[in-house]
């Protein structure tokens, strides 16, 4: 069975800090930044809390789609930097959006978190077992960064996107398939990007309208005060980079040969937003012009399991997806995880 994309939703903190304010608390600066990740500014949470996102997206999903809440049939929230253990971020937005029918669950597939709830739920519509799925991916990675390392504070930003699946369509034996998916996972390379559990970290306290101080000022004792349990997320980029530039090509290959469809006959591709040249650098693999492969890094950074879906929100609110538009989402991350999913746009 099918699923449709019925309804998308995204939501980013307030503030927004710029490469040039980053500058000041780490030996950095924009043109470093731009030049070799594409990022100019992040949003990043001040107040703000994973659910807060995630419930705030949802919402806005849900609108777009037409839907009630009490209408979902389950909730599957992608996020890997939640405050809190348990109850899941899905649970908790379930209470924040009244959606009293749905069953609940959390995945972690890092940034590839996305792409893995979005599998599930079409594993949960062929099972029977929800027709009607609310997807999140949720992250403040703020708090999970060391705001002294400049190899990884630079990269990353906060956000949720949301999107409401519904069942029908047809079936995968139809003349045209509408859908296709893979997932792979490398556990052996786990070590080139991880964090430990127990991060407590708030984030850097930043400067704010109200605040007497100077920006620089506030960015600096912001960091001088957090606090750990455990340690903050690591990354050996080089070996990251290598990772997703072979990686990412192979698996949308994988995908569209899966889905029986020509690598020309698709409209974009829609991958996660880590680094422009990863996306370069998989356009040029592919052979497919780059402005097939939207990009919104330059506003928000890396937001994990949040930036497929907020760039997907991006396009359909923009109204650059159209009825029958072949689309492929693909993710790739910590685990390692990497995977794609291939979908005929139906809104």
């Amino acid at each position: 069975m099918e699923v449709n994309i019925a309804g998308t939703g995204a939501c980013v903190p307030e503030r927004v800090l710029d490469n040039v304010e980053l500058s000041a608390m780490v030996d950095t600066s924009d043109e470093w930044i731009r030049t070799r990740t594409g990022i100019a500014r992040r949003h990043i949470a001040t107040w703000e809390t994973t659910v807060d996102l995630a419930a705030a997206a949802a919402e806005k999903a849900l609108l777009n789609a037409g839907m009630e809440a009490e209408k979902l049939q389950m909730i599957i929230a992608a996020s890997s930097s939640a405050e809190m253990a348990m109850p899941g971020v899905a649970c908790m937005v379930q209470e924040r959006i009244q959606a009293v029918n749905a069953s609940c669950f959390d995945i972690n597939a890092a940034c590839s978190g996305f792409i893995a709830a979005f599998q599930t739920a079409q594993a949960m519509a062929n099972a029977g077992m929800a027709g009607t799925v609310l997807i999140i991916g949720a992250e403040r990675m703020s708090s999970l960064v060391d705001w002294k390392d400049r190899s990884t504070c630079v990269l990353f930003g906060d956000g949720a996107g949301a999107a409401v699946l519904t069942a029908g369509g047809g079936e995968n034996n139809t003349a045209e398939k509408k859908m296709a998916s893979v997932f792979h996972t490398d556990g052996t390379k786990g070590k080139y990007l991880n964090c430990r559990a127990g991060q407590v970290s708030s984030g850097p306290v930043l400067h704010t309208e109200n605040s007497e101080e100077k920006p620089a000022e506030n960015l600096i004792e912001g960091c001088a005060r957090m606090e750990t349990t455990g340690e903050y997320l690591r990354m050996d980029g080089k070996e990251v980079f290598e990772f997703a530039v072979k990686k990412v090509p192979e698996c949308i290959r994988e995908v569209l040969k899966k889905a029986e469809v020509s690598i020309d006959d698709v409209d974009y591709f829609i991958l996660h937003q880590a680094n422009r040249r990863i996306i370069e650098s998989a356009a040029r693999r592919l052979g497919v012009d780059i402005r097939k492969f939207p990009m919104n890094m330059e506003a928000y950074g890396n937001m994990s399991s949040a930036s497929i879906p907020i760039l997907l929100d991006e396009l359909n609110r923009e109204g650059k997806l159209k009825p029958g538009m072949k689309l492929v989402l693909a993710g790739f991350g910590a685990g390692l995880t990497w995977g794609a999913s291939y979908l005929v746009w139906t809104k």
